[in-house]
């Protein structure tokens, strides 16, 4: 193994490295001002504190749907299932209505949940923190629900891939 030095590593550099670490794949989703359904594949989710129940998401500031992002007030994780590829490509389509053709319902919050996920949170914002080109968005979760029968998408090394 080879070590890359911070003054020499470029982005893609860090991604190849960053992108050692296997995460699981969620899909942000709220409603806009205008209450239209928005949302985006991420993996840079994490569950942050047990007292209050916690979690967070980064969102990119170039992201198309930053702004809408940075004016709600409630957002749903939903993680996905070994066999929802094609929601989680889907919801990373720039340049399109990422809901069309999908179905969802709505918890506590409004919120678009997908159905058939592996789980999902439903959550209100309590703060956003600068990080980098990134802004982290903390939420505190009012409802959820988990389904034990399914497995979890897996992102490792740009790839998706199975247990």
């Amino acid at each position: 193994m080879s070590e890359i030095g911070n003054e020499v590593m470029d982005a893609r550099d860090f991604r190849d490295i960053v992108g050692n670490f296997s995460t699981g794949v969620t899909v942000i989703t709220t409603k806009n001002g205008e209450q239209k359904s928005i949302g985006f594949t991420a993996n840079s989710f994490t569950s942050l504190s047990l007292n209050p129940k916690l979690v967070l998401f980064s969102i990119d500031k170039k992201s198309s749907t930053y702004n809408e992002f940075m004016e709600t007030k409630h957002f749903a994780i939903n993680i996905l299932a070994s066999d929802q590829v094609d929601v989680s490509k889907q919801f990373s389509k720039r340049g399109v209505d990422r809901f069309e053709g999908v179905a969802f319902y709505e918890d506590a919050s409004g919120s678009p949940i997908l159905p058939d996920t592996l789980a999902y949170l439903d959550c209100k914002v309590t703060d956003h923190c600068a990080g980098g080109d990134h802004t982290i968005v903390i939420g505190e979760v009012l409802s959820g629900k988990a389904d034990p029968e399914k497995e979890p998408l897996i992102f490792f090394k740009g790839k998706y891939v199975n247990l």
